[in-house]
């Protein structure tokens, strides 16, 4: 059965197992089929073990799951309420997380929701994935087409040995065998993955470094600590939401007590919101801004 098949299937499933019943009419209109698919669909159904039930005229229902499906039945039966805050959870991992647009397009083959439908997904991103997790499985060495570094502001070919991917996928370590050391690559600045005949050849080498909360990427930590307004603090977790683990409430202020790898981030972040923002026992970050503002904000 072909993937728009299937779908369509599954949202059949959701319609006639709902608390509204539907006539045949009608559920060729919501599943934008021919009725006649529509019986197709149901006799498949009933081949597949459910008790579907003609009510009257030309209403039907699934009465009950076959009992070999269970599991199945608690996956696909969500409420509307529950969708939509599936809807709301989705929405708040980042933009560049390759699983987001997977998660809203699965969750819009079965239900009817706009703010879901709208949701276009990243499908170069996420092959890029899916091929870089079979490099990974395979320990085999690839290229990262037309890599856009934005340290460098270069875009051309970088030859690695990828061995595992950040929480979210967003980014993947990485062996470059050119600079010799391990390197933190964005998922969404690589063009192309072209998969190598030859496997991992410095595997002893391999070492992930810290990933910190500005998604900044080192081997080394350096200690800050900011005060900040309640707008500071909105638009940190707004931007960063990883921040939430390190941020606490004091004296009507919230304060950010983290480990950056290096000082960029949290930089662009305490200059962007001066006003909102107080450095606090960090010196090497307060060098950081100092040195910043004289180098580019002061003439």
């Amino acid at each position: 059965m072909e993937h728009a098949s299937i779908e369509r299937v599954l949202r059949l499933m959701r319609l006639m197992g709902g608390n509204i019943n539907f006539t045949i009419e009608e559920l060729a209109t919501k599943l934008q089929t021919s009725e006649r698919t529509i019986y197709r669909y149901i006799d498949t159904l009933k081949e597949a073990g459910f008790v579907v039930q003609k009510l009257h005229g030309t209403y039907y229902r699934i009465m009950k799951m076959p009992s070999t499906l269970k599991d199945l039945e608690r996956l696909i039966y969500f409420s509307e309420e529950e969708a939509r805050v599936l809807t709301a959870l989705i929405n708040g991992l980042h933009e560049s997380n390759v699983l987001k647009g997977n998660l809203f397009r699965k969750l819009s083959g079965i239900y009817d929701m706009t703010d879901v439908e709208m949701y276009h997904d990243n499908r170069k991103a996420a092959m890029n994935v899916k091929l870089l997790g079979e490099a990974i499985s395979n320990r085999k060495q690839v290229i990262l087409k037309n890599y856009e570094s934005a340290h460098s502001g270069t875009v051309r070919d970088r030859m690695v040995e990828p061995f595992d991917f950040t929480g979210e996928y967003v980014s993947v370590w990485a062996y470059d065998l050119e600079a010799e050391e391990n390197r933190l690559f964005k998922v969404t600045r690589i063009d192309d993955v072209l998969d190598l005949d030859s496997g991992w050849q410095y595997e002893g080498l391999h070492r992930k470094g810290y990933l910190d909360v500005f998604r900044m990427q080192s081997f080394e930590q350096i200690p800050v600590r900011i005060s900040m307004t309640l707008r500071a603090k909105n638009l940190l977790l707004e931007e960063f939401p990883m921040a939430m683990e390190d941020l606490h409430e004091e004296d009507g202020n919230w304060i950010l007590d983290t480990k950056v790898s290096r000082l960029e981030g949290v930089g662009r972040f305490v200059i962007g919101l001066a006003a909102d923002v107080k450095i606090i026992d960090s010196p090497a970050l307060e060098e950081y801004v100092r040195n910043y503002v004289n180098n580019y904000l002061i003439n």
